[in-house]
């Protein structure tokens, strides 16, 4: 009897690396992203069994990751907050959301390089923190995505508005 695919949290991380570079090389993306080769390979073959990409190829169906993005990944994949960590801003915290909502105490991604001291949570992967400090688009992807898994009504509205102009237009 087969078993009932799930997306795993690190398939967003892969899915905001193709919307970036769509259709790009298994090794570029794992590159990109962090990933080992065969995980990136597995995370696209869950992606496709999802319905988040088009049929053969490894192009996002952007509108579908959008609507999970929007209305499932904090359930799905709920925020796990931690103690007060140096780390990465994140959510609310990070520069794509800063000036748009009221500054609360700052939410980061635990880092030893981290520059900001604040209530850290667990990122999607593991190797998001880093993918997303060698690149810019792919952190404030990930900073938004946070914002809806982890903020109240305002953020989520606001994170939301971001990020659908930002895949629309990546």
């Amino acid at each position: 009897m087969a078993k009932q695919p799930a997306l795993r949290p690190q398939d967003l991380v892969v899915a905001l690396g193709l919307v970036l570079s769509p259709g790009q090389r298994f090794e570029a993306l794992a590159d990109s992203v962090g990933l080992s080769l065969s995980a990136a390979h597995r995370a696209v073959g869950r992606l496709r069994r999802a319905g988040l990409l088009l049929p053969d190829a490894r192009r996002v169906h952007r509108s579908r990751l959008v609507e999970f993005l929007i209305h499932g990944v904090r359930y799905a994949f709920p925020a796990v907050r931690g103690p007060e960590v140096p780390g990465i801003p994140t959510a609310w915290s990070a520069p794509v959301l800063e000036g748009a909502l009221p500054s609360g105490p700052p939410v980061v991604w635990p880092h030893a390089s981290g520059r900001v001291r604040g209530e850290s949570i667990i990122p999607l992967s593991d190797t998001a923190p880093e993918a997303a400090r060698h690149n810019p688009q792919l952190y404030r992807l990930l900073a938004l995505v946070d914002a809806l898994r982890l903020g109240q009504a305002r953020e989520k509205q606001v994170a939301g508005l971001i990020l659908k102009q930002d895949l629309a237009s990546a």
